[in-house]
């Protein structure tokens, strides 16, 4: 393949081997037109030649053009943290991760880390992101990386009496986020957890949500240490908040219906993990529209269990692949999600779904599903005209990938990340052979060497 690196401000021409609108069958020597930042045509390559006339030409002879991966949840803020939180229960790994957070890493840090994540993001063809953040370093960071997404804005505040002084807090990063006019971000809110949200601050942030059309996320149904929270009252989480002083009354119900009862499923919320899900449950989230970010690695690292993928898909549920943060799962590959939540869906009961599940519904996980459990299905998530040019060359010449009888199946059970040869956003190139057209590479893997050495370094005051 060869170009010119740099961004697309005008018309191109994409070829390849193969072309996956994901709406439809793989295309086999086709070619994709863009237009202004967006798709005008797609289709056997010699039709859309002959529409396209002359313009700028990528030309991918052994790799399939596929629609940029939607990554439902990330924590970008996070990424500098990678391997230095491991094998610890959930409590006290949240517990050392948060420390480290607060305590040693500074702002101008935190955005080094954030720019890191955009880079790694970009380089594994994640082009669009349901990204919750902390601090605030997120939206700047995937803003100047060229990225799409969703910015959820993190709330804390496990009292109820501190309910107004978090949503203060709340309404001026907001402010900040808006006033930066991002324009391939849209602002969201995220009430962290039931176990770190008063139900007082969930229903202020719910109020607030609704009154500007904010959309919601939540950390919701993760762990055994949250059912013991929420349905008895006990637990690592209640302890932790009686020995501040704080007391909760535990509302004896699943964590999914606690929300419902709180209003956040009536604002169709993007719920993170909801492992611990009962039929129940399950249909409450169908009935309401929820969707659900599915996180199979950091589940499985965490030692959480695994989701009810295939009660979701019976239920009808909206659901999207996560990576988390490369905290909890190390790193931001899609492929390796997806190949995770098929094999588990597999190798679980045979209730019918593992055994008709194919390798387009694996992709639609990482790109059409994705986008809808984000609420922007109807911009990317699939190759077809009018939608953003958000379109990644994922290149199957290895020997890990040939031969290739079947590209879905290729893409599925044998390519990763690092396969990943381009990524455009809008018609802009971000990422092509190795280079990235926004971001230093060099200097910011500087940067964060600087910081792991910084985290080696106050090791001991995060024990």
């Amino acid at each position: 393949m060869n170009s010119d690196l740099g961004p697309t401000d005008v018309d191109c021409l994409l070829t390849a081997r193969w072309v996956l609108p994901m709406t439809s069958p793989p295309i086999e020597d086709g070619a994709v037109w863009v237009r202004g930042g967006r798709i005008a045509s797609v289709g056997p390559r010699d039709a859309v030649e002959a529409e396209a006339g002359p313009c700028r030409r990528f030309v991918f002879d052994r790799a399939a053009l596929v629609p940029g991966l939607v990554n439902v949840h990330t924590h970008v803020e996070l990424t500098a943290l990678r391997g230095f939180v491991e094998d610890r229960d959930f409590f006290r790994w949240i517990r050392k991760l948060t420390e480290a957070k607060y305590e040693v890493l500074s702002s101008e840090e935190i955005l080094a880390s954030s720019l890191w994540g955009g880079l790694e993001a970009t380089r594994a063809g994640v082009t669009t992101m349901g990204e919750v953040c902390d601090i605030g370093a997120a939206p700047r960071a995937l803003a100047t990386a060229g990225l799409r997404g969703v910015v959820y804005q993190e709330v804390f505040g496990p009292a109820d009496e501190d309910a107004d002084a978090s949503l203060q807090i709340l309404q001026q990063k907001l402010a900040d986020h808006l006033a930066a006019s991002f324009s391939r971000l849209k602002i969201g809110v995220s009430p962290h957890a039931p176990y770190s949200v008063s139900s007082t601050l969930f229903e202020k942030v719910i109020e607030l949500a609704r009154e500007h059309d904010y959309p919601v996320c939540v950390h919701a149904a993760e762990s055994r240490a949250e059912r013991d929270f929420v349905f008895r009252g006990e637990g690592p989480f209640a302890d932790w908040l009686r020995a501040r002083g704080i007391s909760w009354k535990a509302p004896r119900c699943s964590t999914v219906e606690y929300l419902e009862r709180l209003g956040v499923l009536a604002t169709r919320p993007l719920l993170v993990h909801c492992i611990d899900c009962s039929s129940d449950d399950l249909a409450r989230l169908a009935a309401t529209q929820t969707a659900v970010a599915h996180c199979p690695k950091s589940n499985a690292k965490l030692g959480h269990g695994i989701a009810p993928l295939a009660g979701m898909l019976e239920a009808k549920v909206r659901v999207g692949l996560g990576s988390d943060s490369v905290v909890s799962n190390n790193t931001c590959d899609l492929f390796e999600e997806l190949r995770l939540a098929s094999l588990l869906l597999r190798a679980g009961p045979d209730d019918g779904v593992g055994g008709a599940w194919t390798a387009r519904d694996a992709l639609g996980l990482a790109t059409l599903a994705g986008a809808e459990a984000l609420g922007l299905a109807d911009q990317v998530g699939s190759l077809e005209a009018g939608k953003f040019a958000d379109i990644i060359a994922v290149d199957l010449s290895g020997p890990h990938a040939e031969p290739v009888h079947d590209v879905e199946a290729a893409l599925v059970w044998s390519a990763s990340a690092r396969d990943v040869v381009f990524t455009m956003v809008e018609g802009e190139v971000l990422y092509e052979d190795g280079r990235f057209s926004r971001l230093d590479e060099p200097a910011l893997r500087q940067e964060i060497e600087a910081i792991a050495r910084k985290l080696s370094a106050a090791f001991h005051k995060c024990l």
